[in-house]
């Protein structure tokens, strides 16, 4: 099981992953696009189907573990390790 921090942004024109990226800390993160709003939980819905579908796993192996209302945001994925995640964005 792996984490992943995603850097989500709502309202694009496309679903796309737009790379790697680090925080203030030097922690790194993903970040992904999604046109989904930011209401009612769509936008999160969005990213877990979007990622899935990436990673070719069903939508079940992917959960959200923290930052349901802001924009980074923790997913946990059964099925993959820290390098695979890395190695599949």
């Amino acid at each position: 099981m792996a984490r992943l921090v995603v850097r989500l942004t709502p309202k694009a024109a496309a679903d796309r992953v737009d790379g790697w990226d680090m925080d203030e800390q030097g922690r790194p993160y993903l970040k992904v696009r999604v046109t989904a709003p930011p209401i009612e939980g769509r936008a999160n819905e969005a990213l877990i189907a979007f990622l899935a579908k990436r990673l070719k796993l069903p939508k079940s192996r992917l959960s959200l573990l923290a930052g349901d209302s802001s924009r980074l945001k923790q997913i946990e994925v059964e099925g993959f390790d820290e390098a695979a995640l890395k190695a599949a964005f």
